[in-house]
């Protein structure tokens, strides 16, 4: 095997290292382009690449987290990971796992930690990395980064819900979800919602979105049941897709351009938090970017042509 087909085979599981160190898929696919750069004119093999190449491209991803944690410091509104559709990493043994460590909920857990229990945690609790190799790719003793592991281990267990949902739940409540948006049922919508449900918007300051977001049951249900359905009349969609491991969806304009994506966090039989990414910086990845304020005036345009006179 050539040291490109080597590489190549190896991708999918550095990028998937690299998105959830940095929660960024624009950052993450450069973070594994550099450790290409860095590991073809390498005039020695290493012993396995796979080790060689999780190191370098987890040291390129702390070196980002750390300059990128300034810019998040100011960032306008709520700052969410840009979402991510597909996690191309594939270990069918753990597919359950790894989707849950690629949520909206968890990779905002990860962000309360410090960038080397971040790595420590996505290396050993998420893809199983002996310490020997932890410790030789983020430059501590295997001691060190065993304490790492588990402060960074005790900050994500502090912050999962008590009674996290299966996957079937998960998609029999979105499907119920969707269809009462769709239909701008109201009363479905409060059955399915918690009762301090958080709706929540990431537009950076470049996309219409509430930075304060709605709070409660009734005003999250009566917000979605009187704006999603007015996207019809815009020939506007929301498409029903799984984001971040998530129940979710994209919405899109009338010429399938992605205004933004949404997650649902189902827990205890309902829905605590939907979050969406309308920050047109991120969604580049995912297609063809609308104009979110465009779409957002169109649908208020279609709120005012039906009120009655």
């Amino acid at each position: 095997m050539t040291r490109d087909e080597e590489f190549e085979q190896l991708r999918p599981l550095l990028f998937s290292i690299a998105y959830r160190i940095l929660g960024s898929v624009t950052e993450a696919e450069d973070a594994v382009q550099e450790a290409w750069l860095r590991y073809e004119p390498s005039p020695t093999q290493p012993t396995s690449a796979k080790a060689y190449l999780s190191a370098v491209v987890t040291r390129i991803s702390i070196d980002v987290l750390r300059s990128a944690r300034a810019r998040r410091e100011t960032y306008v509104g709520p700052w969410f990971p840009e979402p991510l559709l597909t996690d191309t990493y594939e270990d069918p043994a753990r597919s359950a796992e790894l989707a849950d460590s690629l949520s909206m909920a968890a990779l905002l857990l990860l962000e309360r930690l410090s960038p080397l229990e971040r790595a420590v945690f996505v290396l050993r609790d998420v893809f199983g990395f002996g310490f020997p190799e932890i410790a030789s790719a983020v430059g501590r003793s295997e001691a060190a980064c065993r304490q790492l592991a588990v402060r960074a281990r005790r900050h994500m267990d502090d912050g999962r819900p008590r009674f996290e949902a299966d996957r079937r739940e998960r998609e029999e409540l979105a499907a119920r979800f969707f269809g009462a948006v769709r239909d701008g049922d109201v009363d479905g919508l409060r059955e399915l919602l918690a009762a301090d449900v958080q709706m929540l918007g990431d537009g950076g300051g470049k996309a219409p979105a509430f930075r304060k977001g709605v709070i409660g049951a009734d005003n999250v249900a009566r917000f979605l049941a009187s704006n999603i359905p007015l996207l019809a009349k815009i020939d506007a969609r929301m498409e029903r897709r799984e984001v971040n491991g998530q129940p979710g969806a994209i919405l899109r304009d009338r010429n399938g351009n992605v205004v933004g994506t949404m997650t649902l966090d189902v827990c205890g039989g309902q829905i605590q938090t939907i979050r969406s990414v309308i920050n047109p910086d991120k969604l580049g990845h995912v297609g063809p970017v609308a104009d979110a304020w465009a779409v957002a005036h169109e649908v208020k345009h279609a709120r005012s042509a039906g009120e009655p006179e």
